[in-house]
């Protein structure tokens, strides 16, 4: 039997905006539980959490890491995730097995877009906060469980409260138990008497609480309206009801770095929040592909959803969350994603880096496993009999695109085996080569996600690699008619070559070349019209501005001549060739630029600063609509691609990282003469170094 059954079993998610303290709080937590011997602090780069080189190096949280704990009897998993925008696929992986979330936030400047952000991700599950950093002087409780209340309801009540925050005799007051403490070093509490002057914040704290426990019932909504007060069981109970329910949000008070108040979160999560077994059902995906619902069992068929996956030098790590049933050691199931059979030889859980092995582990439980083959994150590891697999976690699309340029010739073989293990482990990558500029383009969510990126290449797998503006793939073509002459004539000895094209060109309306032939007479012998096609399709790969294909070109062979012994193939290619040059000099040839479909959805306030930013961009703005999400809009914009290659940055400093787009290629516009300019003296000077 595992050591913790299910029902003993709190898996918690720390969420908040990067820099409120969830690796602090992290930390704190395993220290109090006696599950570490030092208590590790950010700055210093010694947190259980953070363990990653890139982590200790930044001084941030890049992954999702599981830590777990005993308290009260109760094991407790804890995914601490990043707070920085560019790490949100982490976010998404601990939510989707986590089964409470505990909201870190500031004590001083209270609730933040990160905070706003990650209570969107995290839906209907239930919630709790932690008001963090009391001990600052700067503190302020009353100022942040307001805006709280503001942003995010009624929901929302104080629960474990400072008072005389930033004074030598503060301490903390349970609205449940009316009890006040103060905490010592070592972060254990100690009963203390209320101060006087407290008496009336106390009183309109537990009023907040009581509102909000009275909508949990409607014998305590009846109690709530006749002014009756609460017994300490109806409220613990009421409690309990709203966490399982998620309409309480209780909020407490504290310090992850003094442990104030650490325990009494600890206490709580214990106490009441959600196990595995109150999840009664789980979504998954039929043999049909159909979503449906089915009954979760703790002693049904084992099945585990694989939520991360972690590669580096030493392999690969699959962490996984036990769905159904219960694991054993050397268990073989199925992979239903890829069919394949995987032997959990090893099951491991952690405290951070630091791994126990375990032979079992029950129902809702989280570990991980090392060495499978063919199993990726979202996979599904089941037994035989169990028909189903669960729902892919759903990951934001990447949007800042950059060149990878390598620093060392011959790398590239390289570059593209590291790229490849890094996709594994992080689902919000994309890596193409383009083939037509020839460059590697890789894709990510920001600036600093990039950044880790080329550090975790040079220290994982040797490659120095530098990030720059990817090309724009300009095109080339006519605006005018012309009718040309292409002549190709070489006599060196023994036979030479001859070929002699007219051919009119004309701006044409499809993509490629359109070609036709209208000699009479046999000046042009037929079987010479193919090489003549094909002279002209290879001439459109490189226009004579820039160098890009040339496209949207209507080409009518119309006379010529020809020599009986020196014409060939090859020479009315040649002619071709040299018609086609003319022809786009005499036919007036532009620069054409992708022009793509901008949808950008932001809060409907900051409407006005985008929609007064896309003209800048030369941006055609095309309409505005609501969006599903409440208070936010969507505006539709036509922009040119060269404009867009830094929209995801500025974009996200625009909106406070509240912004998201979709940008896709729509078709082809003729330059501005200023863009043009600009693009032709590029391609001269790049061909002049080259």
């Amino acid at each position: 039997m595992a050591k913790f059954q299910s029902n003993q079993i709190r898996n918690i998610c720390l969420l908040g905006h990067g820099g409120d303290g969830k690796t602090s709080l992290t930390e704190a937590m395993l220290y109090l539980a006696k599950a570490t011997d030092r208590l590790g602090k950010t700055a210093d780069g010694n947190t259980v959490s953070d363990f990653d080189p890139e982590e200790i190096a930044r001084g941030i949280s890049i992954s999702a890491s599981l830590s777990n704990l005993v308290w009260n009897g109760k094991k407790i998993n804890i995914l601490d995730t990043p707070g920085y925008f560019d790490f949100v696929g982490e976010v998404k992986q601990a939510l989707s097995v986590a089964d409470s979330a505990v909201f870190v936030v500031d004590g001083k400047s209270g609730c933040k877009v990160g905070t706003e952000l990650c209570w969107e991700y995290a839906g209907k599950m239930p919630k709790a906060i932690f008001v963090n950093k009391m001990d600052d002087e700067n503190a302020k409780f009353e100022n942040v469980l307001s805006g709280l209340r503001e942003t995010f309801g009624s929901a929302v009540c104080p629960l474990f409260v400072p008072f005389h925050e930033g004074m030598g005799d503060m301490g903390y007051y349970n609205l449940l138990t009316e009890k006040a403490y103060r905490f010592d070093k070592a972060g254990k509490p100690a009963e203390c008497e209320l101060p006087a002057d407290m008496k009336d914040q106390m009183d309109s704290y537990v009023s907040e609480l009581t509102e909000s426990l009275a909508e949990t019932s409607e014998e305590l909504m009846e109690k709530f309206f006749a002014e009756e007060p609460f017994t300490h069981e109806e409220m613990s109970d009421a409690l309990n009801t709203g966490l399982f329910t998620g309409t309480i949000t209780p909020v407490f008070a504290g310090s992850a770095t003094t442990l104030a108040g650490v325990s009494v979160l600890l206490d709580t999560i214990a106490a009441s929040f959600v196990s595995p077994l109150d999840k009664t059902h789980h979504t998954v995906i039929d043999d049909s592909g159909k979503e449906c619902e089915v009954e979760a069992k703790a002693d049904g068929a084992t099945a585990l959803f694989v939520f991360k996956t972690s590669v580096d030098n030493f392999g690969k790590k699959s962490f996984f969350k036990v769905m159904n049933g219960e694991l054993k050691k050397d268990m073989i199931l199925v992979n239903k994603v890829s069919g394949q059979s995987e032997k959990i030889a090893r099951i491991l859980t952690c405290v951070g880096k630091k791994e126990t092995e375990v032979d079992e582990l029950a129902y809702g439980d989280l570990g991980y496993t090392v060495k499978l083959v063919n199993t990726n994150t979202n996979a599904t590891l089941a037994a035989n009999d169990f028909g189903y697999k669960f729902p892919a976690i759903t990951f934001p699309a990447p949007c800042l695109m950059m060149a990878v340029v390598p620093k060392a010739k011959g790398d590239e073989d390289k570059i593209s085996t590291g790229v490849s293990k890094l996709l594994e482990e992080d689902l919000t990558i994309r890596y193409t080569t383009n083939a037509e500029t020839k460059e590697m383009i890789i894709t990510g969510m920001g600036d600093t996600h990039l950044s880790v990126i080329v550090s975790r290449l040079k220290n994982r797998f040797g490659t120095s690699v530098d990030l720059q503006t990817p090309k724009v793939p300009y095109r080339e073509t006519i605006k005018k008619k012309a009718s040309v002459e292409g002549k190709h004539k070489k006599q060196s000895g023994g036979h030479g070559q001859y070929g002699h094209v007219k051919i009119e060109f004309a701006p044409g309306e499809q993509e490629g070349l359109e070609f036709s032939e209208t000699v009479f007479g046999g000046s042009v012998p037929k079987n010479f019209f193919p090489a003549v096609e094909k002279g002209l399709q290879e001439s459109m790969q490189k226009g004579i501005l820039a160098g890009y294909p040339v496209i949207k070109v209507k080409a009518n062979l119309f006379d010529g001549s020809y020599h009986p012994v020196d014409s060939s193939e090859m020479a009315f290619k040649i002619a071709a060739n040299l018609a086609f040059k003319e022809g786009m000099k005499q036919c007036s040839a532009v620069l054409l630029e992708p022009v793509g479909e901008l949808k950008v959805t932001i809060p409907t306030s900051l409407s006005g600063d985008i929609m007064g930013d896309l003209p800048k961009r030369r941006g055609k703005i095309m309409g505005m609509s609501d969006s599903e999400k409440k208070g936010y809009t969507v505006i539709e914009a036509e922009v040119p691609e060269a404009e867009m290659l830094s929209y995801a940055t500025q974009l996200r400093a625009m909106t406070q990282g509240r912004g998201v787009y979709s940008f896709e290629f729509k078709k082809y516009e003729e330059a501005p003469a200023e863009v043009a300019e600009k693009v032709i003296e590029a391609a001269k000077k790049e061909n002049e170094e080259e």
